[in-house]
């Protein structure tokens, strides 16, 4: 069997080719194509192979594009990170889609599907216009940020899971960073205040300072201070220490606060 891999990450390739060789030690891989254009020109020069494996994000697009730009005649197998949600829409019309991290019984799973397949007069295949509608659905999922929803934390030996919409802020104080729950009691969590600032939904939450990330809910009142700079209140203060906007976030801050 002759089969084509589409993706962009190198040791991703590497690990479908060891699970690929697990179930089917005869497989063939044709080409390994690592972008949009690449596969298109391989698509457009190459007799079809008998199977093609398509990354949905690639570094120069989507691999919907592809139907478009050229006719793709084999059986296609996604493999992607997106759950059912998004990929429901084209799921009976491809062979299968797979979620990484991918392991040999999914794959295993997709041949059976194949070889069954193969008995039927008129497979169907992806065809350009409901790729043309997957990638639209798609990319609105790529191009939505997904934040963080919930919080693992460990206590003694057990771990529990806080919501996003019950935490007041996250403050930095030796090397660590604290999440202060609505509750007022206080948790450690494994992330720099850098990353939760690329984490949390910026509607929701602030970075006030080097030390506070706040959520809207918990502030309580902003009063004018010195050098131009704005002190926080909030539901649940922190001990022993004022709540400051720094100088260079006011205009930022009255921005986001009057959203």
């Amino acid at each position: 069997m002759k089969v084509v891999l589409i993706e962009d990450e190198e040791l991703a390739v590497e690990g479908l080719i060891f699970s690929l060789k697990k179930v089917e030690p005869n497989i063939e891989i044709v080409a390994s194509l690592d972008s949009v254009k690449t596969a298109v020109e391989w698509f457009s020069k190459n007799p079809a192979p008998d199977l093609a494996f398509f990354d949905i994000q690639l570094a120069d697009g989507l691999s919907f594009e592809i139907f478009e730009k050229c006719a793709v005649k084999c059986p296609v197998i996604f493999t992607t990170a997106y759950d059912e949600y998004a990929l429901r829409a084209f799921k009976v019309n491809s062979i299968d889609y797979l979620l990484k991290p991918i392991g040999a019984s999914d794959l295993a799973k997709a041949f059976e599907k194949l070889r069954a397949l193969k008995g039927e007069p008129t497979p169907q295949y992806p065809d350009a216009e409901m790729m043309k509608q997957v990638m639209q659905l798609v990319s609105q999922r790529v191009m939505t940020p997904q934040y963080k929803s919930r919080f693992m934390i460990k206590i003694g030996e057990h771990l529990t899971a806080i919501q996003a919409d019950d935490v007041d802020f996250f403050y930095g104080e030796n090397k660590i960073v604290w999440l202060r729950h609505k509750n007022g009691r206080k948790y450690i969590v494994d992330y720099t205040l850098e990353e939760l600032e690329d984490l949390l939904e910026p509607v929701r939450f602030f970075r006030l300072n080097r030390k506070f990330i706040t959520a809207f809910e918990s502030i309580t009142d902003v009063i004018s201070y010195s050098n131009s700079r704005l002190k926080i209140v909030l539901k649940s203060p922190p001990d022993k220490e004022d709540v400051l906007v720094s100088r260079e976030k006011v205009e930022g801050f009255k921005n986001w606060f009057g959203k």
